[in-house]
C-alpha cells in the first residue's frame, strides 16, 4: 500500500476493538496503527502525511482527554475522533472545543465511524497544507538580515517608508533598499501579500 495513503491511528485498551477497527479500516483502504495506551502512541515514530486518531476516552495511564491536551500543542495537529462507552457532556464539550471532529458513543455504526474519519482526514489535509506553507514562509524569513527583518515587521504592520525611516532614525533611501530586498526575498509583490505571508507564518503584526 502506498505510503501516501491516509493512516488512521487507533488508541484503545480493548484488543477486540483494535482488531475489529483494523479489519474495517483496511477493508476501506486505510493504513492503520493501533495502540493500547497513550504512551505507546506518543512514542511511535509518526510518518508524514494525512492522519487522524480514533481515541478511546478511558485509557490506562494518560486518558483520552489528556492525550488530546498533548496533541493540540503539536504542529501539525492530528484530528481526533473520540469513542467511548460512557462519555459525559462536559468531557464531550471540552473535546469538541479543543478541535475533536466527533464524539461517538459505543455502540456506534461502521458508517458513523467511517464518516467521522473521512471528515477528520479532510481536516488533517488542510492542517498539513497550512503547516507546510507556514514552514516555507518561515524559511524565507530566516534569510532576512537583522535590519531587513526589522523592516519586514514594520512593512507587515502597514507602515510607510517615511514612517519606518523616522522610527529607525535612518534615511528614506536606506529603508527603500531594505524594503526592496525584503519583498524580493519573501517573494511578495505587494504589501498585502507580505501581510498574508506574515500571518501564515504566525508572525505577530499588531
Amino acid at each position: 500500500m502506498s505510503a501516501r495513503n491516509p493512516i488512521v491511528y487507533v488508541v484503545d485498551d480493548d484488543a477486540s476493538v483494535r482488531r475489529s477497527m483494523t479489519l474495517l479500516l483496511k477493508t476501506h483502504g486505510y493504513r492503520t496503527a493501533t495502540f493500547s495506551c497513550a504512551a505507546d502512541f506518543l512514542a511511535f515514530d509518526h510518518p508524514r502525511g494525512a492522519a487522524c486518531l480514533v481515541l478511546d476516552v478511558n485509557l490506562p495511564g494518560l486518558d483520552g482527554p489528556g492525550l488530546q491536551d498533548v496533541l493540540v500543542r503539536r504542529a501539525p495537529a492530528i484530528p481526533i475522533v473520540f469513542i467511548t462507552g460512557h462519555g459525559t457532556v462536559p468531557i464531550s464539550v471540552k473535546a469538541m472545543k479543543l478541535g475533536a471532529v466527533d464524539f461517538l458513543l459505543k455502540p456506534f455504526t461502521a458508517s458513523d465511524l467511517l464518516d467521522a474519519i473521512r471528515r477528520a482526514l479532510l481536516k488533517a489535509t488542510a492542517w498539513n497544507k497550512e503547516f507546510s506553507e507556514g514552514t516555507k514562509i518561515r524559511q524565507r524569513i530566516a534569510t532576512l538580515s537583522p535590519r531587513e527583518l526589522e523592516v519586514f515587521h514594520f512593512v507587515a504592520r502597514g507602515l510607510l517608508n517615511k514612517q519606518i525611516a523616522t522610527k529607525r532614525g535612518t534615511s528614506l533611501q536606506t529603508i527603500k533598499v531594505h524594503r526592496s530586498r525584503v519583498m524580493q526575498k519573501m517573494r511578495a509583490r505587494t504589501v498585502t501579500e507580505l501581510i498574508n505571508l506574515a500571518r501564515k507564518a504566525g508572525v505577530a503584526i499588531a
